[in-house]
């Protein structure tokens, strides 16, 4: 029997917590901790980047005073470790690939949290320090598959490069029924034969996912 859509009161407060978490999170990862590029253009790898003759354009049309705040901010992010870098960059590469919408959302969200008192804020970040690995992963993703990025986590742990983004697009374009079910269905399916349920998945047309789901999960 599929369950209802509508949360409980319980559920709701724990998401909007949730939310907040995240936004206070994004509000350091995204507008202030953005990859430096050896041409000031941000993550050189992030989707729309810059080409290197851009980027150069770019520097040259920087003022000397611009000059030397970017040497400062390319000085402090190579003294990063390795790290630090790479974690940084994977989430400017998240929150960049959020659609517009819940950029828009987080963003509000984020200037709300900004004017918390400091004890405020820093109890937030450590809810959200204290989740699990896959946790946080998966708020990187949004507020809308963050809440069910645990249940579709084997669906989306390993999935390939080029499969991504249309596999994100999928699943936000999905209800909260159907990303459950998908997510009852991922965990029955061994894990040699998820990249076919991928595939299978994205090739269904939006319309008739939910009879699919339905009939995988009564086979």
């Amino acid at each position: 029997m599929r369950s209802s859509d509508r949360p409980s009161a319980k559920n709701g407060l724990a998401m909007g917590r949730a939310v907040v978490i995240l936004a206070a999170l994004l509000t350091a990862m995204s507008m202030h901790a953005a990859p430096v590029s050896a041409a000031g253009a941000g993550a050189a790898t992030a989707p729309g980047a810059m080409t290197q003759t851009e980027r150069q354009a770019r520097l040259r049309a920087m003022t000397p005073e611009q000059r030397v705040q970017f040497g400062q901010r390319l000085a402090a992010w190579n003294a990063l470790p390795l790290s630090e870098r790479e974690e940084r960059r994977a989430r400017y590469q998240a929150w960049l690939q959020l659609e517009a919408g819940e950029r828009g959302t987080l963003r509000a969200l984020a200037a709300q949290v900004d004017a918390f008192p400091p004890e405020r804020k820093q109890a937030l970040r450590a809810q959200f320090d204290a989740l699990d690995d896959v946790q946080r992963r998966g708020w990187r993703l949004g507020p809308v598959l963050g809440r069910d990025y645990p249940g579709l986590h084997p669906l989306l742990a390993y999935v390939s490069a080029p499969q991504r983004l249309p596999l994100l697009a999928r699943l936000r374009s999905m209800d909260a029924q159907q990303r459950a079910d998908l997510a009852v269905l991922a965990q029955r399916t061994p894990p040699q034969d998820r990249q076919a349920l991928r595939s299978e998945l994205l090739s269904v047309p939006p319309a008739q996912v939910t009879a699919w789901l339905r009939g995988k999960l009564d086979q």
